[in-house]
């Protein structure tokens, strides 16, 4: 699936930061990406529900503003805003937990720009125990997923996606994205050491393994 998985996590630049909503501290796990593409293919490939099962989910719903969606077996929410083809808002509700999702895309040399920005309350347990990398790794993985379509113009193979955490890049790859994640909640002023070990019960948690004791 992957040539090099260190370098194709390292093609995404990570951010954490803190941040409130109605009274509520938050955190905000932003990655960015540059994608060999112009904008208009790219805001295709991330907005039509046609394209969007090709690299990450099966979706359902109405995709315009005030809409609600659906991807399969994961997250559903609503379309808050839309301004193609620059970006979108939604709500990303799973069970009780609501968070926000913002995707935003930008023409650069070369192609265009995505940053990704999902927000969410604290959970201090689950902070603490995964860190950013929590959220952070899953979004990694999806838009390594959104590059090979890109680049390629073919669906990414659902089963061998399933299953990429468990094989040695997929492990590699993984281990070089939660690590990038606690790199990033350090820089937002979390303990080097307790970020480190969350990297790591992250990455146990992806692909399967041990974590370290």
């Amino acid at each position: 699936m992957l040539t090099d998985p260190v370098a194709t996590a390292g093609l995404v630049v990570r951010e954490v930061r803190t941040g409130s909503r109605d009274g509520a501290t938050t955190r905000l796990v932003v990655a960015r990406r540059r994608y060999r593409t112009d904008r208009a293919d790219l805001w295709q490939a991330v907005t039509d529900p046609e394209r969007i099962p090709r690299w990450f989910l099966p979706v359902t719903g109405d995709l315009h503003e005030g809409g609600r969606y659906l991807l399969q077996g994961n997250a559903g929410g609503v379309v808050q805003r839309c301004t193609p083809p620059e970006s979108f808002t939604v709500t990303w509700e799973m069970g009780p937990m609501v968070s926000w999702l913002s995707v935003s895309l930008a023409e650069a040399d070369g192609g265009t720009d995505l940053e990704l920005v999902h927000e969410a309350p604290v959970d201090p347990q689950l902070w603490d125990t995964y860190g950013p990398g929590a959220v952070g790794v899953g979004w990694d993985l999806g838009l390594m997923g959104l590059g090979l379509h890109v680049d390629s113009g073919a669906p990414v193979d659902p089963e061998e996606g399933l299953a990429f955490a468990t094989t040695p890049e997929g492990r590699a790859f993984v281990g070089a994205s939660a690590a990038g994640w606690a790199d990033a909640a350090t820089a937002d002023g979390d303990a080097p050491d307790a970020a480190r070990s969350a990297a790591e019960r992250t990455t146990a948690f992806y692909t399967g393994a041990a974590p370290a004791q």
